[in-house]
């Protein structure tokens, strides 16, 4: 049985989108959240991105799920899985599976902006398995994270309060904040938590900056045009007239930082006009927008940020190239 919750204002994502533009294109530099490349073209780019031979993460990440999920089922026991993020929850399947095998699953929350997606989703996974119930949350997991307890048990716990919960965060989505947005996502994910919780991140690993980039910038050009694709959603949503063509795609890999840094770069003086937002903006010849960061993590530094919000790591696992994470915790 599935069921879908919508915890969105009827106009989240225009008021949303606007608030983003007006100070993103405002700012100095100019910066966009990577939220905005996922319309439809941007999902299927996206996915196609993950198909590709440079981009190793999601094989990365789905190839330790696949060797350790019957383990993170017996450490966790859990009753309910509950997924942030939770896009197609093709990985997911994994550890469903697993809980399924152990004997424990009776329910899976996935939370995620686009209601489309999980309906989809809750559909496929209804017919997959039978018993399990399904309650789909439309939110944005970063603010439905912080709201009131008594809100949070009706839909996170999603057990009938009954067993404990697996609350999964995949695909490396972390690194796409930058250190002081990490720490109050997880200290929210933490305060969400009950004794005998658990918490399982995905975090993408520091290599050879080489094979960053590549991941990057393929040399298809899938990248560069899900990249662009946040100027059409600009066009599209806000009547923007940005001319895609205008645009050159830049990924750099920030050492410092030890982040992947997306950004668009103006091939000439170019002056758009946002006529939703009542703005003209220019940019100079060269000059660069941010639209998205990736950072890539080292265990001890996992170890210490969910330590700083209150999370004590239990397991750790990485694939047989050493190239991602997964990590199990617990409420310290």
């Amino acid at each position: 049985m599935t069921t879908i919750e919508n915890r969105l204002p009827a106009d989240y994502r225009a008021a949303s989108l606007r608030a983003d533009a007006l100070a993103g294109l405002t700012g100095t530099p100019k910066s966009l959240p990577p939220k905005w490349f996922y319309d439809a073209q941007g999902s299927e780019l996206f996915e196609k991105i993950t198909e590709l031979p440079e981009y190793y993460p999601t094989r990365a990440e789905r190839s330790i799920l696949r060797a350790v999920a019957p383990e993170i089922a017996a450490l966790t026991g859990a009753t309910a899985l509950v997924e942030l993020g939770s896009g197609s929850s093709e990985k997911t399947r994994l550890l469903l599976s697993a809980l399924r095998d152990a004997g424990t699953l009776r329910r899976y929350v996935p939370v995620d902006v686009s209601e489309s997606a999980l309906t989809a989703a809750g559909d496929a996974l209804a017919a997959e398995y039978p018993d399990l119930a399904v309650h789909a949350v439309v939110a944005d997991f970063e603010q439905y994270l912080g709201v009131s307890s008594g809100d949070a048990d009706v839909t996170v716990n999603g057990n009938g309060g009954q067993g404990p919960r697996l609350v999964a965060f995949l695909g490396s989505t972390i690194g796409n904040m930058v250190p002081a947005e990490r720490a109050v996502f997880l200290r929210r994910a933490r305060a969400r938590l009950r004794p005998g919780d658990a918490f399982l991140l995905g975090t993408d690993l520091v290599k050879d900056p080489a094979v960053l980039v590549a991941a990057y910038d393929d040399g298809a050009g899938v990248t560069a045009a899900f990249n662009k694709n946040v100027l059409s959603v600009l066009n599209a949503e806000l009547g923007a007239d940005f001319d895609l063509d205008a645009f050159e795609h830049v990924a750099v890999w920030d050492p410092e930082r030890e982040w992947i840094e997306m950004r668009l770069r103006a091939a000439s003086a170019q002056t758009v006009r946002v006529s939703d937002l009542g703005l003209t903006i220019s940019f100079a010849p060269g000059e660069e927008m941010r639209t998205e960061v990736s950072a890539k993590f080292r265990e001890a530094g996992v170890r210490a940020e969910l330590a700083a919000a209150g999370l004590a790591m239990r397991s750790w696992w990485t694939d047989e190239e050493g190239r991602f994470g997964l990590s199990v915790s617990f409420p310290a």
